[in-house]
């Protein structure tokens, strides 16, 4: 029997970080993303580049073209969405989502996607580790680590 598992270190990744930056809340996730990548996955600040976007429903292209540079072993998507602030948001959140999951499919190359959306302070400070250890932002760039050997590992 053959077992693939994915281990997080990865020094020589190099990692893309696309970031809507119209709240506090995603410089939170950026935080919690960079502290696991640099720390646990051990990536050096060479290989990561953070890309600021004007707002979430511009992330899937934002990675779609980053995805056709081909210099990423991954690219995580971070963003946060306040219901009462966007009259459709369920709409915003579902095509970036799914543009973000295509655009995985159609490069197997690892996107992830950290978009939350939030209603109350309290989801506020609980998901993006304010108050906690727990953020969105780091579990997204522990699965792009983990990602990122498994399927080296099923190339090679």
């Amino acid at each position: 029997m053959k077992i693939i598992e994915g281990v997080v270190a990865t020094p020589y990744a190099r990692i893309a970080i696309a970031l809507a930056r119209n709240h506090f809340i995603n410089h939170a996730l950026l935080d919690g993303a960079l502290d696991i990548l640099k720390r646990i996955g051990q990536v050096a600040d060479d290989n990561i580049l953070v890309v600021h976007v004007p707002s979430v429903d511009k992330l899937p292209l934002t990675a779609c073209c980053l995805s056709k540079q081909g210099d990423f072993d991954a690219i995580i998507a971070l963003g946060s969405v306040i219901r009462s602030e966007i009259e459709q948001y369920h709409e915003v959140i579902t095509q970036c989502r799914q543009g973000l999951a295509h655009l995985e499919l159609h490069t197997e190359l690892p996107v992830l996607c950290g978009i939350l959306v939030l209603e109350t302070l309290e989801q506020v400070t609980t998901q993006t580790g304010i108050k906690t250890r727990h953020n969105k932002g780091s579990e997204a760039a522990l699965t792009a680590l983990e990602m990122i050997n498994v399927l080296q590992t099923i190339k090679n």
